[in-house]
């Protein structure tokens, strides 16, 4: 995994806030002496409501909560996996490695509740005939309208390019923008872009070999992609991706533009939590519009995946087999995958075709586009090293920036493409020749703030789970691996939080008593700090220090008592510097001198 895929990640966001779980009555710890039977499982986003009924229908099903809140949650669970290290139920939102997979994890295709799934969903996971991790639900993109102010002018979704044009005529005759795209994370414009072709072309048995021959440095953008790009200049003629001046986040576009009816349509990768926009008009989804008609296309995504770990087929292990088993066959029960829908969550739905959704849902003709075959994945596997710089060529041309043109973003994916396989650098910047304790990474990361900031010492918090709590959102919650470290591994141990830290200034004995007393997020119970001095030696008791603190990892009452100096600079930048100078890492080595 590289940086340029981290790249991707941060570009298409989908990826979003890191939450923790909240308080489930599932949630309990085995009494002393008895057989630890609790399925072990990292915290992942969304999944309040399908424990509580975890709770309910099974409730002698013992989970054990492992948080994590890094940096980077999927390439945290890979490294885990790599480190044959994950939690019972393990929980992805990409499958990176497929012959990994089949090693760590149970092939589920034995089991009654995969009846459950369509052939095309599980053709899409299989991997040599085996089935290791499904997806749980999924998130549906098209294009978003104003669905109220379109019902009372009269006009009708359009159903083929002719129709459209003439639509945004009448908006434009009204002195209104037809359509806004999301330009500010290029995974949207990146998105945009690909979407259109599979109006067409991309979704075909050519396309698709297209694709695999591209991607491997067998096939070139050029002489395949101008009809394409031709096309998306027409959506561009007709005013559909305009653009916003401040660039401002996909949310904020959709309620501003749509909510104000400044413009009827919004184009971007976005899944919003809402269906009413602010000024009261209901919202809409529409499919991407192809040429003629024919093929109107949706997109979707699942939101994540899960599996069971193989250690449980192992001996010993037969009740916490058979409760993961009963846990997903409730999780792909319809009372399962409707746990996850609410009107929080309106652009998703669940993997089975049964189940009931209203005809006026937001979803309601993505979801029949699903299971009639005209809805397709969203483009990311394996365009992760280059989707962010091809799809900031597709942004430069959306913002009339730098003369780019559709011909020239041919030929700059061509060239993006072909740098990339190139690249003769080595992988990895540094290697760790250990696994990490979470002390002993927390030691490292701290060491790694305290020299790039010059201070005498460094406390850093790590993350345990905290049931029904607080979580730790700017500490460290993820360990260190043995193994090449390159940044996507280095960002696996970096909080969620970055680009500030703090240094406050106290004696020896105040950072001890602090380093005791812990950091309250604010639910009365501390996490750990782990300090260190430079020179690896004990701070004095009367030496007045200058320590260095993440952002966020100390409280108002702290930061006004020892005088906080807050500061920009970024723990990824630290940590990937420090590394690469050490490049040999050990819990026991590395000092700071």
């Amino acid at each position: 995994m590289s940086m340029k895929r981290l790249k991707s990640l941060l570009s298409l966001s989908v990826a979003a806030s890191l939450l923790l779980l909240a308080c489930s009555p599932v949630a309990k710890a085995p009494g002393p002496g008895a057989p630890n039977d609790a399925l072990t499982w990292t915290t992942w986003r969304g999944y309040d409501n399908f424990l509580d009924l975890l709770g309910e229908a099974c409730p002698d099903i013992e989970l054990d909560f492992i948080s994590y809140t890094g940096g980077n949650r999927t390439g945290y669970s890979w490294a885990q996996m790599q480190a044959d290290d994950i939690s019972d139920i393990f929980i992805t939102s990409q499958i990176y490695d497929e012959e990994l997979a089949k090693e760590r994890l149970v092939d589920l295709s034995g089991y009654d509740f995969i009846n459950r799934f369509s052939t095309n969903v599980l053709d899409q996971v299989s991997i040599d005939g085996g089935i290791y991790l499904l997806p749980v639900n999924y998130t549906m993109y098209g294009i978003f309208y104003n669905k109220t102010w379109m019902e009372e002018k009269g006009w009708a979704v359009p159903g083929n390019f002719r129709e459209l044009e003439s639509l945004c005529r009448e908006i434009e005759a009204e002195g209104r923008i037809p359509g806004v795209i999301g330009t500010q994370l290029t995974g949207s414009t990146f998105s945009a872009v690909f979407n259109l072709a599979k109006t067409s072309w991309l979704t075909t048995p050519e396309g698709v070999a297209w694709e695999r021959g591209f991607l491997a440095g067998e096939a070139t953008a050029e002489g395949t992609w101008e009809n394409t790009m031709d096309y998306v200049q027409r959506y561009m003629d007709i005013g559909m991706f305009y653009t916003d001046p401040d660039d401002r986040h996909s949310d904020d576009l959709i309620q501003d533009y749509l909510g104000g009816r400044k413009a009827m349509f919004f184009t971007g990768v976005l899944s919003p939590g809402y269906t009413r926009l602010p000024g009261g008009d209901e919202l809409g989804m529409m499919p991407y519009i192809s040429e003629n008609g024919s093929k109107n296309v949706y997109m979707y995504s699942p939101s994540c995946y899960i599996g069971i770990s193989r250690r449980l087929i192992g001996p010993g292990n037969e009740k916490k087999l058979e409760n993961a088993i009963r846990l997903l066959s409730l999780l792909y029960s319809q009372e399962g995958q409707m746990a996850f829908i609410s009107e929080e969550s309106p652009c998703v739905m669940g993997i089975q075709s049964a189940g009931p959704v209203p005809a006026d849902s937001l979803i309601y003709n993505a979801r029949q586009a699903l299971w009639e075959g005209r809805a397709f994945p969203m483009t990311y596997a394996r365009w992760a090293d280059i989707l962010p710089d091809i799809g900031q060529a597709y942004k430069e041309w959306f913002r009339g920036e730098g003369q780019m043109d559709g011909p020239k973003c041919i030929a700059r994916m061509d060239e993006l493409q072909q740098s990339y396989q190139k690249q003769m650098e080595p992988p990895y910047f540094s290697e760790s020749i250990a696994d990490f304790s979470l002390e002993e990474t927390g030691a490292l990361v701290a060491k790694a703030l305290g020299s790039a900031v010059g201070a005498d010492a460094s406390m850093v918090p790590i993350g345990i789970y905290h049931e029904g709590g607080a979580s730790l959102k700017a500490g460290v919650t993820g360990k260190l691996y043995k193994g090449g470290v390159d940044m996507e591994i280095a960002t696996t141990i970096c909080p969620g939080l970055d680009g500030e830290y703090a240094i406050l200034t106290m004696t020896g004995a105040q950072a001890k008593e602090l380093a005791r007393e812990g950091f309250d997020a604010g639910d009365g119970r501390p996490f750990p700090y782990v300090l260190v001095a430079r020179g690896g030696g004990e701070l004095k008791d009367s030496q007045v220090y200058r320590v260095s603190f993440l952002m966020q990892t100390y409280t108002k009452e702290i930061g006004n008592a020892y005088r906080a100096q807050v500061e920009k600079g970024s723990i990824r930048t630290f940590l990937k510097g420090w590394m690469e100078e050490h490049k040999a890492l050990s819990p026991d080595g590395n000092p700071w001198d």
